[in-house]
């Protein structure tokens, strides 16, 4: 199996991609740069963009791994929608499944998470809705990586000390909901 990861540092943390090749026994490349938007791998006026164009146009995967911006999918839904359909297009023209690896909300009583202007509940469900909207949009599996954060946020440490990036249990959680999303295309 190969796998094309787009995101940014939500995906990269801890090494999360090699983590998910050693559970899947597979071929993962990942695309990523902190603070990355899915709109930058559409661009083809971007390094990222070009790169991941190129990859999309002139290789063979068996999956494409789509993650937006970590409040983007609230905060700009329709930019979100927008570059999501571009990329399940393009996958599935390079005969790949698209995913969208659904993100979490900051942790709850964080700086970061008041910032937002919304509850935990809030942000995690408006997180959820958008990524599934995506999902049903594009008829794409969504990966419920922040349902199993919200889950097992009160059991796990599952954020780094700023509050929003996966911690090292993060990371290992992302690529086990990844994997077995993945597995379920075989």
């Amino acid at each position: 199996m190969r796998v094309l990861l787009l995101g940014n540092s939500f995906t990269y943390f801890h090494e999360m991609p090699q983590i998910l090749a050693g559970i899947l026994n597979a071929e993962v490349v990942a695309h990523t740069r902190g603070g990355a938007y899915l709109a930058e791998q559409l661009d083809p006026e971007t390094e990222m963009g070009a790169r991941t164009l190129a990859a999309l146009r002139g290789e063979r995967w068996d999956a494409v791994v789509l993650q937006e911006h970590s409040f983007g999918p609230v905060r700009e839904k329709e930019g979100f929608l927008r570059s999501a359909a571009g990329l399940c297009g393009l996958a599935r023209e390079a005969g790949a499944t698209p995913v969208l690896y659904a993100t979490w909300a900051y942790r709850e009583g964080s700086e970061k998470l008041a910032g937002t202007g919304m509850s935990y509940g809030e942000m995690a469900r408006a997180l959820f809705e958008s990524y599934h909207e995506a999902g049903r949009a594009n008829a794409a599996p969504v990966a419920d990586v922040g349902e199993r954060f919200t889950a097992l946020r009160q059991i796990l440490s599952l954020y780094e000390p700023d509050d929003y990036h996966p911690s090292e249990a993060g990371s290992a959680l992302i690529a086990g909901v990844l994997a077995q999303t993945l597995a379920s295309l075989r």
